[in-house]
């Protein structure tokens, strides 16, 4: 036996270094850190877990890579874990001198150290484990792996121990082997004569004799390498060999196993029967366990055991069903195709392309020949780029100026010191004739002087935050007239990102402006109106109402005090007492109708304005025609009101400017409008200058039929009279109003609703 490694995992430390303190202090210091790391390695020490691994044969590669079993299992833990490994020679059991000093070595190896599992690999180091259990590891659970199925046939588990199980299925490797080689007559089985390889030697015998009976078999067992390559020449053409050998480090031959597997292989086809190696080494293949999943339902079992589970309530797990593992180059000297294998099959050593054998030298050839033709064609290539990129930027920037020069607004552009550097034509026209104008610093000159410390300011702030920013100022058109600007502007960059400084665009709203203030103007004379109509109100509620009331008064206590007189006279008093009081109504009447008529929303439009006209010309003393053709008595409110508020502005405007008393009121209606005409025959005026005093006379009406979506025509002249046209359009919606109005009237006419 070789012990081939023992691997610790501990904790690691590091001593601190203490500068600037006195003997006296990190003395003391020293001395607590080393009782406090001492502490620590004592505790990671009591909880470290030891683990024995025992193989059953010295090439430990035939159980997967070496340090896989160990870290799953460490991947599983919480504790650190030691593993220390030991590897048998098992063909050397059959000797009792090699197993008692195998004992020996392991009682002196181990004796003094606490073991906490033992793991073992194939079924050699498992039946010496459990043979020398009790004086070498006594109670120490064993976690088994990597062992044939077969082995526990009628077998009552041990207690304490638990594994893995798998299926060598070499029924699977003759049937494949058979099937490839159709013409096969012999099978010839090359092992040695250790009882592990005795075994498998009962197994295949078998197999043959269980399904190929009429196969003529060859036992190749326990010969020397001479031998063995004396009887392989002597073989009939039309056999396969099933090979069954495993390199021994205690004997170390001239031709060793591998050796003799690859002579052997190139004379006839070789197939593996136990040792997955034997296809690492030229062997064609063999159907075998996968020996990762060995490796890690094994170390998920010896965790389970670490962490409290006993082993007798661990069931043993069996891997799953083997596949075919084969070597590409021995599949090609065979020229055995791929697809003559076994779904999921596993190809080993497969020949690389040309690209993955010389792509190390592929790849710097094309790119040196790349490189050189790069260089060849270079400046051809960066000339025409060149001039390719001039010609781009050339129109580039055409494209710019003829798009700068064609926008309304005025473009200009700056250097990151403020200095002005492009202007638009409609700029250089805006500001005059001159076209070097507003160039440099220049463009202060055109700025307005109250505006200009503020514009200054604004463009230095925005020069140091290198932020977009926007501004309003006054600025000289050609003219001499200051126009109000809107001014916004964005930085500009570099090709490298580097400031470029500004591009901005500025438009007039000096428009807007005066539009703002006129507004502001309008809201100041409707708020003035309001207190003049509410003044007239009371007005005339005062002066006339009030007093009329108030002689209405004394006339009643007149008719009191000649209530003894005759009733002629009584009556007498008591009619004009009555004809007072009717005055005084219909004058408030007419004050409330002139206010909210609600003949609008009872009678209708046309009915409203009718009304309004008789006691417009009563009021005033003055005539009225007033005609109305196909006008629906349902109207939307919004043209309604419009229509007896242009009606009420246009007779009061008339009355109190056109110096005459007979005026005409016509209201028409089509299918898609409604037409309004006040016309009077009087002095007429100047409509440009009254539109210019800024009278809310005409404003209102405007305003009121613009609401509607109607139009206002104003006709007059000086001397010629006056004619006032509204329009006002029935929209869809307007027209099924009116329409689904006048079938209400007449259901209601006819008590159907």
């Amino acid at each position: 036996m070789r012990r081939v490694r023992i691997e610790t995992e501990c904790d690691s430390f590091r001593w601190f270094g203490f500068q600037g303190l006195s003997p006296c202090l990190w003395i003391p210091a020293l001395g607590a850190l080393l009782c406090f790391l001492g502490g620590v390695r004592v505790a990671a020490g009591q909880n470290t877990k030891n683990i024995l691994v025992l193989y059953s044969f010295s090439d430990n590669s035939l159980f997967g890579p070496s340090d896989f079993l160990e870290s799953s299992l460490r991947a599983r833990v919480p504790w650190p874990v030691d593993f220390y490994v030991e590897s048998f020679e098992s063909h050397r059991f059959d000797d009792p001198e090699y197993e008692k000093s195998e004992v020996e070595t392991l009682r002196h190896a181990y004796g003094a150290r606490k073991l906490d599992l033992v793991m073992v690999g194939a079924y050699p180091a498992l039946q010496f484990a459990l043979r020398h259990r009790d004086e070498l590891f006594p109670g120490v659970p064993i976690v088994f792996f990597a062992i044939e199925v077969r082995r526990f046939a009628g077998q009552k588990i041990w207690p304490g121990v638990t594994g893995v199980t798998d299926i060598v299925d070499l029924r699977a490797t003759l049937d494949l082997a058979l099937r490839l080689h159709a013409s096969t007559n012999t099978v010839a089985i090359i092992t040695s004569s250790s009882a592990f390889d005795r075994y498998w030697l009962g197994v295949v015998h078998a197999e043959l004799q269980h399904d190929y009976s009429a196969m003529k078999e060859i036992d190749l067992v326990g010969l020397s390498a001479d031998q063995l390559f004396e009887k392989v020449a002597g073989l009939p053409p039309r056999s396969i060999v099933l090979f069954g050998l495993d390199p021994k480090e205690s004997i170390q031959p001239a031709v060793g196993a591998w050796e003799i597997l690859r002579r052997v292989g190139q004379r006839l086809p070789t197939y593996c029967a136990v040792p997955p190696g034997c296809v690492d080494h030229g062997g064609i293949g063999g159907v075998f366990y996968d020996v990762e999943e060995q490796n890690s339902l094994a170390a998920q079992l010896a965790s389970r055991v670490l962490l409290g589970e006993q082993p007798e309530n661990i069931p043993i797990v069996k891997g799953s069903p083997d596949r075919f593992y084969g070597n590409w180059v021995a599949l090609q000297r065979w020229h055995i195709p791929e697809s003559a294998l076994p779904p999921g099959s596993v190809i080993l050593y497969r020949e690389p392309t040309f690209w993955e054998r010389d792509r190390k030298y592929i790849i710097p050839a094309v790119m040196l020949i790349v490189a050189q033709a790069v260089l060849i064609s270079g400046l051809l290539w960066q000339r025409a780029r060149k001039r390719k990129a001039e010609a781009v930027l050339r129109e580039s920037e055409k494209r710019f100026r003829v798009m700068a020069d064609t926008t309304p607004s005025l473009v200009w552009m700056c250097d990151p010191q403020g200095r002005i550097t492009y202007l638009n034509e409609r700029r250089i026209a805006f500001t005059g004739p001159d076209p070097d104008a507003g160039y440099g610093d220049t463009w202060t000159d055109y700025v307005h002087p109250d505006d200009l410390k503020n514009v200054l300011d604004s463009v230095a702030q925005a020069l140091k935050a290198r932020q977009p920013f926007s501004k309003e100022y006054r600025l000289r058109r050609s003219d001499g007239v200051y126009r109000w600007m809107l001014d916004v502007a964005s930085p500009r960059v570099n090709g490298d990102g580097s400031f470029a400084g500004f591009i901005g665009s500025a438009i007039d709203v000096t428009d807007q402006k005066l539009a703002q203030q006129a507004l502001e103007k309008v809201s100041g004379q409707l708020i003035e109106a309001q207190e003049k109509e509410r003044s007239r109100i009371a007005r005339e509620l005062h002066d006339d109402i009030c007093q009329r009331l108030a002689l209405l008064s004394m006339e009643l206590e007149q008719a009191d005090r000649v209530s003894h007189q005759s009733p002629e006279a009584v009556k007498k008093n008591l009619e004009e007492i009555r004809n007072h009081c009717s005055e005084i109504a219909g004058d408030v009447q007419s004050l409330s109708h002139q206010l909210h008529s609600s003949k609008l929303e009872y009678l209708g439009a046309a009915a409203a304005i009718r009304g309004f006209c008789h006691e417009f010309s009563r009021q005033h003393e003055v005539s009225i025609e007033f005609s109305e053709n196909n006008i629906p008595r349902h109207l939307p409110k919004d043209i309604s009101l419009c229509l007896f508020r242009v009606t009420q502005e246009a007779l009061h405007n008339a009355v109190k400017y056109s110096g005459v008393s007979e005026f005409r009121v016509e209201l028409t209606a089509t299918a898609e409008e409604i037409q309004l005409i006040v016309r009077d025959e009087g002095r007429g005026f100047d409509v440009e200058e009254a539109k210019k005093s800024g009278g809310l006379g005409l404003l209102s009406m405007q305003e009121r039929v613009h609401l509607v979506h109607g139009s206002l025509c104003v006709e007059s002249k000086p001397g010629t009279g006056t004619s006032v046209l509204a329009v006002v359009p029935l929209a869809a919606e307007n027209r099924r109003y009116s329409e689904d109005g006048a079938v209400e009237e007449t259901l209601s006419t006819t008590g159907m609703v």
